[in-house]
């Protein structure tokens, strides 16, 4: 009987896996020190699911990094942002690895980049070396881990990625070495009212509760009421043993009566679909105040490769006045499961004094078409795909102010998501002269004239943007160049005894589209610390001739193509 028991719950646990990879040791761990994650695949982030793992490195950077399998470079990527310093390895099994964030990489390679840089005058490259350049065997060093990049700090992105589509895998679907024996940690249920008369224990909106109990098994104790179709959420993390980090769970399930509603599990998505996130999540919650609320239901236009056994979208009409057992199932990669248990009688709505049912006075926009609205100085296009749900569209227009070239816009609401971009287009009301090229539509992010700035074009007087969120826009100007500084040093400075100079430029509205670092005459590569607002520029006595005076010639123009330039002499 116990050997019964044993093989049904391996064959429950390998039934949530849509299937292992067929050789799980295909790889070792891409660095030689105790293993700890800070971040894990599929964990949610800001507009996409994290692509990989995040491994720690003690704090450090310039640790040893190995190439998982063997195999041979088909990319290098070198980016202010982003994963920074990447390296991409194809291995013959049809997988490759990436490894992101890296301070520098081993001489050979190092040097081929670095040429490179100089052939094309640019720090930014993305390098496709011939397949032969560069092979390793397993457990060669290929690189130093760092922070460079989008990075927030010393660690390494590590992916394992299905070859052919470029689609990331869980890493964790092969052995890793990492400890788990903590079950995942449910801290909130959420129920969704997804009818326009649902209501939950007497409410129209949505609503929270705090759980009881731990160590695997959590519950609500009362039963909930509820009238009308809803969905279900939680709030949770998962952790692993030597990191205090939270992740995410791996598998979310859902049960109503025993029988599944909803799966959801992590073990692959392709990047074109990881903006679903912010379907996935209440987005609201998360704009508000910084909180992932996971469905366990999906919106109409939630095209995510992860769900499951999906039925009526996860949504359950609770109309038959019968109650209902519930079961939220949160599980690991390593086997560690947690259930939340609650109990939901179906029940008659309750009829509220001065309850009033109408629908609010918005444009309707379906989320399966292109959506146009027009309205004076402002026009607004919705592609087809871009909403995840039908929208009850919003429209108002308020004075702006005198340091604005136009109203302001409000468009819907900052809460509602988008799965791409829109068309907006804005006539400003007026136009100073000479000055037409440094105008550009804003986001307002207080509401009054603060704000992140747009890629703008003109087009039959008005300006066009494409942003991928609703809020208030206005149309603004940037007139003022960007800023340099010498980081204290003075004109005529003595580095002679530095291996490095730093230059500080920032832009303080379009931002910086690029710079132009000549060093007597030639160009030289500054490396762009791009969190920092810093240049860096490493002395090579191969290209300057040491022992000598130099002077730097540095260009920086911003979006608004608004240029500042340094002429400065050293001694080096």
């Amino acid at each position: 009987m116990y050997v019964i028991k044993i093989l049904l719950a391996c064959v429950l646990f390998f039934n949530i896996l849509t299937e292992y990879p067929k050789d799980r040791d295909l790889f070792i761990p891409p660095m030689r020190i105790p293993l700890a994650l800070s971040a894990n695949f599929g964990e949610l982030r800001a507009d996409h699911f994290h692509s990989g793992l995040d491994i720690k490195t003690q704090g450090l950077t310039g640790m040893e990094v190995v190439a998982a399998a063997s195999g041979y470079v088909y990319r290098i990527s070198i980016s202010p942002g982003g994963f920074g310093k990447a390296l991409y390895i194809r291995h013959p099994s049809g997988y490759s690895t990436v490894y992101g964030h890296l301070d520098k990489f081993i001489p050979e390679i190092e040097e081929y980049v670095i040429s490179r840089q100089y052939e094309e005058k640019s720090f930014m490259v993305s390098l496709w070396p011939q397949k032969d350049k560069f092979r390793f065997e397993q457990g060669d060093i290929i690189a130093y881990s760092g922070n460079s990049g989008s990075s927030s700090g010393p660690h390494l992105h590590y992916e394992i990625r299905k070859s052919d589509q470029e689609i990331p895998l869980n890493p964790l679907l092969f052995e890793f070495g990492i400890r788990d024996d903590i079950k995942p940690v449910i801290e909130k249920l959420v129920i969704f009212p997804t009818g326009k008369n649902t209501q939950i224990n007497g409410r129209t909106g949505m609503l929270k509760f705090s759980v009881a109990g731990g160590n695997g098994n959590y519950y609500i104790p009362n039963i909930v009421n509820i009238s009308g179709p809803a969905g279900f959420g939680i709030k949770s993390f998962d952790q692993f043993c030597d990191s205090y980090n939270k992740c995410s769970a791996f598998s979310i399930e859902l049960k109503i009566d025993s029988l599944t509603h909803y799966k959801y599990i992590m073990d692959e998505f392709s990047f074109n679909e990881s903006r679903y996130v912010n379907s996935h999540i209440d987005y609201e919650t998360y704009v508000k105040e910084n909180i992932y609320l996971e469905r366990a239901f999906v919106l109409p236009n939630d095209r995510l490769s992860v769900y499951q056994k999906v039925v009526n979208n996860g949504i359950f009409n609770f109309n038959d006045n019968r109650k209902h057992s519930v079961e939220i199932i949160l599980t690991d990669l390593h086997n560690n499961k947690s259930i939340l248990s609650f109990q939901v009688a179906s029940v008659a709505p309750e009829i509220k004094e001065g309850f009033n049912n109408k629908e609010p006075d918005c444009t309707l926009m379906p989320y399966g078409r292109n959506n146009k609205f027009v309205s004076k100085d402002i026009m607004i296009n919705i592609p087809s795909g871009t909403l995840y749900d039908t929208l009850h569209f919003a429209y108002k227009r308020t004075k702006g102010n005198t340091a604005m070239y136009s109203d302001v816009f409000q468009i819907h609401n900052r809460y509602t998501p988008l799965h791409r971009s829109y068309e907006l287009s804005i006539r400003p009301e007026r136009i100073p002269a000479g000055k037409e090229s440094k105008m550009l539509i804003v986001q307002a992010s207080d509401g009054i004239t603060a704000g992140n700035p747009l890629g703008s074009r003109w087009e039959n007087g008005c300006l066009i943007a494409n942003p991928n969120s609703f809020g208030n826009f206005f149309v603004g100007i940037d007139t003022l160049p960007p800023m340099i500084s010498t980081n204290g040093y003075k004109q005529g400075a003595d580095l002679s005894g530095k291996s490095e100079l730093r230059i500080r430029i920032s832009d303080n509205f379009s931002g910086i589209r690029k710079y132009e670092p000549l060093i007597d005459n030639k160009w030289a590569l500054f490396e762009y610390d791009q969190k920092n607002n810093m240049l860096i520029y490493r002395f090579d006595p191969v290209r300057i001739t040491k022992g000598s005076r130099h002077l730097l010639s540095l260009a920086v123009t911003d979006n608004r193509d608004n240029v500042s330039t340094l002429n400065w002499e050293f001694t080096w």
